[in-house]
């Protein structure tokens, strides 16, 4: 016997909250996006202004987090979709899949930074260094600095795994800001080298920033562990007549989890008393875990000796 949800719907929780959730996510993204472009934008021109190899490459780094935006846009808008016939467990995964392309983009401007800085240092020369560039980059890290603070928390909040990767993303942009700081006072100081030195550095924090990335995504999308099964267990023995379960499963992200299990009751239960102690359990563990989207829960009699589920 297996015992689903009463409600009308493919997943137990309310298409409503799970709409309202996606629609702050989107709100977040689109604010976002604006102050990456402007934080870009100041970047690259200054970057080719000044000839600065270590500018450009923030300025193209600084670009990715506008580009990932709207990959992250269209992320969402896809997985807000409620389930249908086609797609019964819903369409969470195209948000984990939109965090993925962050990294893909990372991954392109790796590529080119690392380009930009070999040509660097096969041809030479060094950047032109006005005391105003100091000016522009070290308030472009002051806006970058409360795009990753209020994406961070906005990510917490919304247990949305794409503001959390694209606060990363933000991030190490600035660590790769304060680095081009860093090269530039070395190249007014006469030491050119240092400019393309700092692209490369660059690179490992974009490499860094995107091994996180797939690191998280790849959790969700190779359907590891979400919830620890003695968690479950803990909740599960609880309520009153259940004798023990086991073949507890949980996957998908840390917002949106199904869950399945195994309980054991005695045999002579009636079928009626047996349903409604099933749904006991599912609504003790959806009211322990809320990220729950919804639970399977099979029951069968308990384990005799020699049974490979074991003896209660």
């Amino acid at each position: 016997m297996v015992a689903g949800s009463d409600r009308p719907h493919f997943l137990a929780r309310p298409a409503a909250a799970v709409s309202e959730r996606y629609r702050a996510v989107a709100a977040v993204l689109i604010q976002v996006l604006f102050l990456n472009l402007a934080v870009a934008a100041a970047k690259l021109v200054l970057g080719y202004v000044t000839g600065a190899v270590s500018i450009v490459s923030d300025g193209l780094h600084s670009l990715t987090d506008s580009f990932s935006n709207v990959a992250a846009l269209v992320g969402v808008r896809v997985a807000r979709k409620p389930p249908d016939a086609d797609h019964p467990y819903g369409h969470r995964k195209f948000e984990t899949l939109a965090a993925a392309a962050i990294a893909a983009f990372l991954l392109v401007v790796m590529m080119e930074v690392g380009r930009a800085a070999w040509q660097r240092f096969r041809h030479g020369g060094g950047p032109d260094v006005p005391s105003g560039s100091f000016v522009v980059l070290l308030a472009t890290i002051a806006v970058n600095i409360l795009v990753a603070t209020y994406e961070r928390r906005a990510g917490k909040r919304l247990s949305s795994e794409v503001l959390l990767a694209d606060s990363l993303h933000t991030r190490s942009d600035i660590a790769t800001s304060m680095t081009v700081i860093l090269a530039l006072i070395g190249a007014r100081l006469g030491y050119p080298l240092l400019d393309s030195l700092a692209a490369l550095v660059v690179v490992g924090f974009i490499g860094y920033a995107a091994w996180n990335i797939v690191k998280s995504t790849t959790d969700v999308l190779g359907d590891r562990i979400v919830i620890a099964e003695e968690d479950v267990r803990s909740v599960v023995m609880t309520v009153p007549r259940v004798m023990g379960c086991h073949a507890i499963r949980t996957r998908g992200s840390a917002d949106f989890v199904f869950l399945d299990l195994h309980i054991w009751m005695a045999p002579e239960t009636p079928l009626d008393q047996a349903h409604a102690i099933s749904h006991q359990v599912k609504d003790r563990l959806m009211t322990r875990f809320p990220q729950i989207g919804d639970a399977i829960i099979h029951i069968e009699p308990p384990p005799r000796i020699g049974d490979p589920r074991g003896v209660i």
